[in-house]
This record gives structure tokens, sequence and C-alpha cells, in this order.
């Protein structure tokens, strides 16, 4: 009977990570997650700087959801400051984060899930027996990324989103051309459902889960909210998310633990679809309705389907988007003037891998005095644990060999961003 399984580094992640987990007398005594990524001090390096240095700075927290760390930033200010923008800026942000998500979910997808169900090593030693579906999901990423850099003005760390608008606006003919790549992408998206939901889904990590994920925007799927909900049936207000993450330091780990009501809970693309499926059309809504009902019910590598169908809503939102905008025609507005004020204000933002937070204060004079940014990976560490911890029991018998593989895809499954779950931890001594 094994004593301990042991992976010193995840492979396929973002970041630096390994499991531990103690084995006494045939049952899983000790599950730690480590994260051992150094403190990167974002938090504390922007407290200073005047509102609208803050997003630059921190959408650097992230390369792949670095559109969506600034939406949630300019938000955040917008908030503490009160600026009011316009629709025509919802919709151009709404946009940017579709392409960040299309970008993420198709990297996630092919590079990192379809090697882990087809027992290839890499996405490298994939595309050599499977060279049309790696090169699809590339194409997938590459229209993301066009979709960022038509609208955020490159497509990572985008410098066009300020506070109050854009700096400058796409013309229709960039829309248009958008638009023909999407529909494309839409056949593409269909065809990497239809792919990911063909998959054999194992079952060994399934246990009930707690969902949380952004909601009451509209009546429509959408990434964005002004409340949270679980599945619980508890929801919050959006200023109130530290009910939910109650974050908690660790001793083995350099990222904090969060846990509403005492117990782990998961964000991400499977959270979104359980909470807020109903809401969705299109082809989106028939791929929704064709997931297992057991991977909705407490199988975490069902978020792997789970974003095969949100990459099809994301093609699809954008095609909407780009036709709302069209219709309305493209207004050349100028940012949302803004008036410093001392304040407090959240934006919260549902990223590929799920909610995230960024909450600021200011001064007077604009000049931030707190902040305070909780990932997804963060949020997901301490279920992460809870599916590792339910894995080696069930698949306790057997060889240590093909335990380990077992326990990394879970991991992969929640497609962590290992590096930009490390908060800072701050020691006081007495």
């Amino acid at each position: 009977m094994h004593k301990s399984v042991v992976i010193d580094r995840i492979c396929r992640v973002e970041g630096h990570g390994g499991i531990t987990v103690n084995i006494e007398d045939g049952r899983v005594t000790e599950v730690k997650m480590d994260v051992f990524e150094g403190t990167r001090f974002f938090e504390p390096l922007v407290v200073g700087r005047t509102y609208d240095e803050v997003a630059p700075i921190l959408m650097r927290i992230c390369a792949i959801c670095s559109g969506t760390h600034t939406v949630a930033s300019l938000m955040a200010v917008e908030n503490a400051l009160g600026v009011t923008v316009s629709e025509q800026t919802r919709l151009l942000r709404d946009l940017l984060v579709q392409g960040g998500n299309i970008e993420s979910h198709a990297l996630h997808l092919f590079c990192l899930v379809l090697p882990d169900f087809l027992n290839y090593p890499s996405a490298v030693a994939l595309a050599s027996d499977y060279p049309a579906e790696v090169k699809m999901g590339l194409e997938l990423k590459r229209l993301g990324n066009a979709i960022q850099e038509a609208i955020g003005g490159r497509a990572i760390h985008p410098v066009n989103a300020v506070v109050g608008g854009f700096g400058r606006l796409p013309m229709s003919e960039q829309l248009l051309d958008l638009k023909e790549q999407l529909e494309r992408g839409l056949e593409q998206s269909r065809a990497t459902f239809d792919l990911v939901s063909s998959l054999e889904m194992p079952d060994f990590c399934a246990s009930p889960n707690t969902y949380a994920a952004l909601s009451g925007n509209g009546a429509g799927y959408s990434l964005f909210g002004n409340k949270i909900a679980l599945s619980t049936g508890d929801t919050k207000e959006i200023g109130a998310y530290k009910d939910i993450c109650n974050e908690q330091v660790v001793p083995h780990s350099h990222a904090k633990h969060s846990r509403f009501k005492d117990n782990p809970f998961m964000v991400g693309a499977l959270a979104r679809v359980v909470l807020n499926g109903k809401k969705l059309s299109g082809q989106a809504r028939k791929a929704a309705e064709r997931l297992n009902s057991e991977l909705l019910s407490g199988n975490s590598l069902g978020n792997n389907a789970a974003q095969a169908v949100e990459l099809v809503y994301s093609v699809e939102r954008s095609i909407e988007i780009i036709d709302e905008l069209l219709t309305r025609g493209i207004k050349q507005e100028k940012p949302s003037r803004v008036t410093t004020r001392a304040g407090t204000g959240t934006g919260a933002v549902e990223a590929p891998r799920g909610t995230l937070y960024h909450s600021y204060s200011f001064d007077k004079s604009g000049r931030l005095t707190e902040a305070d940014v909780i990932t997804p990976t963060a949020q997901n560490l301490a279920n992460i644990e809870k599916d590792l911890r339910i894995s080696v029991q069930n698949l306790i018998n057997e060889p240590k060999e093909s335990i380990a593989p077992k326990l990394e895809m879970v991991v992969r499954a929640y497609d962590p961003c290992i590096s930009c779950a490390v908060h800072l931890v701050e020691v006081n001594f007495k």
C-alpha cells in the first residue's frame, strides 16, 4: 500500500506547483496543493499611484487574462470615482473579454486537455497524429488574439482601454473583418465541442461541488453581473465579495485559500454553466443540452466540456456585439470625464478560469491607498485539494505511476494560473 504520492512539479500549467498526498492504513490523511511561486507584490506596487496608472500595471498580473484584468480594474476605478461609461464602451469591453475567453479556452482545450485524454505528453506530440485538430485550436486562439488586438490595441496587455472608455475606437471595416473571421470560428467552435464531448470522462474525482459565479445582468448568459450567486442558493452583492472568498493563509502554500461557510467552492466555466446555463441561446444552448448531467452534478473534469460550450458562446456573443455596434454606428466619443474624489469601488468579471475581483480605495486626489485582487485560481485551490483527496481515495489500489498523471489531469481541468494565484501575505510581528 502506498504511503504517499508526490508530484514535485505539475506539468503543462501556468506557474509552478506540486502535489503531496499522504496515506496511512489505506486512508488519505493529508492532501496539499503546493504553490511555490514567489510573492509578486502587485497590490502594494500600485499604492500611491494615480487612478489612471492602476490598470496598466495590474493587467500584468497575467498575460493570458490581461484583457479581463484590465476591464475588472477599470470597473473598480470607475465604481470608486463615480464614473459612468457609455453603452458603446460596455459593448466594446464585453467584446474584449470575449476575445480573451476564446483565446484562453482554445489554448487550454487543445494544448492541455486533448493531450491528457488522448495519452500524449504534449500538444507538439499530439500534432503529429492530429494535425488538423491542433491547427484548428491554434486558429481559434489566433481569433481570440485578433479580437483583443482590434479592440484593446494589442493582443496582450491592451493599451487602448482606459478609464471611462477607449483611447481609439475600431473602424467599421475592422469589425466587419472580425465578423467574417468569427463566422468561420463558429464552425470551428462547434467542431471543438463535438470533439471534447466525445471524450470519455472518468469519474474518479466526482463529489458534490459548491459553485459560484456572477449573475444578474439581464436575461442572457454573460461574463458580467451585478451579483454573486452560489449553488447553495446564497447571493451577495459584488462589493461583498470577501464574504464569499474568505481568504485564509495555509502553511504549505504561498497562495491563500478561499472558503465559503468553511467549505471549498469552484469557479470557472463549469460553475457558470451550472448556475447560468439556462440563459444560453443559439448553438451554445444546443451544446449545453448535450452535456451529460453527471458532469454538471459534481465532476470537476466536466470543466473541460463546459469550456467547450463557452467557446461556442463567446464566438456567438462576439458576433452579436459586432452586429449591434454596426447597427448603432460607431460613435467617435471621448472617454467619460473623471473627477477625483475619495472612494472605494469593486469590479468583477468572469475570467476564463472564474470570477476575478479587483477592489480599490482612493484618496481625494485620486491616488490609490489600498488594492485587493482575488483571482479565480486562488478561489479554486481548496476545491482542487478536495478533488485530489477524493481521487486518491478512489484510485488507492492503482500503481503510483497510474495515479500521478490522473491527479495532474484533475489540476489541469481547472486550467489553473498558478502564478496569478499568489496573493500577498502580510506578516505582523509583535
